[in-house]
């Protein structure tokens, strides 16, 4: 067990040591929960490789009665939270998440599009129950460039 914890002290200090030194900084986007998940917290970290954008899902939990293992889709639609549009990417290649030692699931994600291209349209990114939990939204936040006020 002390060495898994180390491992993953040692995976923290290693990606934070990647974010401090490169370029390319990931940007961080708030999950609000929907109204079947309330009281429910989640977040989001986009990181730019080239021609893909890689996601970093942590979420507080999902809605009693989703069943286990928990499997949740990802979604980027056009548009915000409030006016959805069309799912422009799903990124549903694989749905397992993995429960936290502090109250919580992790899950990653990629979609083929680059970290650009999603800034400078209007995105959000839809977390959603799988069809044997309600298929519901449970999570939904906008894709935004830092200090843009919308």
């Amino acid at each position: 067990m002390k060495r898994r914890n180390s491992l993953a002290a040692l995976m923290v200090t290693a990606s934070l040591f990647g974010c401090t030194t490169s370029s390319n900084h990931g940007v961080s986007v708030t999950l609000v929960a929907t109204r079947q998940n309330t009281g429910q917290i989640g977040n989001v970290t986009l990181a730019d490789w080239g021609k893909e954008t890689g996601f970093s899902f942590f979420i507080s939990g999902a809605p009693s009665g989703a069943s286990l293992p928990l499997r949740l889709y990802t979604f980027i639609n056009k548009g915000s939270c409030q006016q959805p549009g069309p799912v422009a990417y799903a990124m549903n290649d694989h749905v397992t998440t993995e429960r936290q030692a502090i109250r919580g699931w992790a899950f990653s994600r990629s979609a083929p599009v680059a970290l650009p291209v999603l800034l400078s349209g209007e995105y959000s990114i839809v977390v959603r129950s799988a069809p044997d939990s309600g298929n519901i939204d449970i999570f939904c936040g906008d894709i935004k460039q830092k200090g843009s006020a919308k």
